[in-house]
């Protein structure tokens, strides 16, 4: 482990691989981590986790404990201060809080941004675009401009934007927190649909307890900055979920001792 504010550690699979080819081998993996930011505040501290293929995991947590600093680490748009953060995947989307899209493009050309930047020819381009607005339930809107789309069909095109760089690691920050509730119930359900049928390994980060338990096959749970790993909660059925999950009692139960860790640690 390194110390102080030496450079950070961030390891990757080896040139000769794309990603590990053993399934314990976690694809993102954190190892004593800790973030002190040049003002002095300490954001992390010795925060160790593993996500592997085919999980879900969300981070829940008080505000400022230090979430979206985990994905900015894991997406390498940060360095740790301490600790190795070891990324096993040879592609990662990252999905913000805003839908982040370029106004002067229709669905479509935001979602081919990814291959145009990585010089994919126009014609896969395209195809890999209406693909991946036909898997989020955009079809017939690929010409569509954002501001004539919903806030729920803009959050739609961000998520094909990820999905069509075909990630191992897909992080999201709160994505669906600026959602009306109607709206944001829906799109848990069909990103659930979605991380099924693609098996990325999935770390999300939401301030919604039930948001988490709903999507999730584990939940951290973070104290207070600086903020540790407090709790690591298995969520025990299998997908796909049915949205009456919610009001199922066991449901009900692992809601609670999540707000009771964060009630105990905030």
């Amino acid at each position: 482990m390194s110390t102080g504010t030496a450079a950070p550690k961030v390891t990757g699979p080896p040139p000769e691989t794309t990603s590990s080819s053993d399934p314990a081998t976690p694809t993102l993996a954190f190892r004593g981590v800790a973030k002190v930011f040049p003002t002095g505040t300490r954001a992390l501290e010795d925060v160790s986790i593993d996500v592997r293929a085919g999980e879900f995991v969300s981070v829940v947590g008080p505000s400022g404990c230090g979430k979206s600093t985990l994905l900015r680490l894991a997406a390498g748009l940060d360095g740790a201060t301490e600790g190795e953060v070891d990324v096993r995947a040879s592609t990662t989307s990252f999905v913000f809080q805003e839908a982040t899209l370029l106004e002067w493009r229709t669905a479509r050309r935001n979602v081919e941004l990814v291959g145009e930047l990585a010089g994919v020819a126009a014609a896969e381009r395209r195809r890999r675009a209406a693909e991946a607005l036909e898997l989020v339930g955009l079809a017939g809107f690929e010409d569509q401009h954002p501001r004539s789309l919903s806030g729920g069909m803009r959050m739609r095109v961000s998520i094909a934007r990820a999905l069509v760089a075909e990630p191992q690691l897909a992080l999201f920050d709160e994505p669906f927190g600026a959602l009306d509730e109607i709206t944001r119930l829906k799109m848990q359900t069909e990103l659930q649909r979605l991380f099924q049928l693609k098996g990325f390994a999935a770390m999300f980060i939401t301030h919604s307890i039930s948001e988490a338990v709903y999507l999730s096959s584990r939940v951290l749970v973070m104290s207070g900055r600086p903020g540790r790993i407090v709790d690591d909660i298995e969520v025990p059925w299998s997908y796909p979920r049915s949205p009456e999950l919610r009001y199922e009692p066991e449901f009900g139960r692992i809601v609670g001792r999540l707000s009771h860790a964060l009630e105990a640690h905030s």
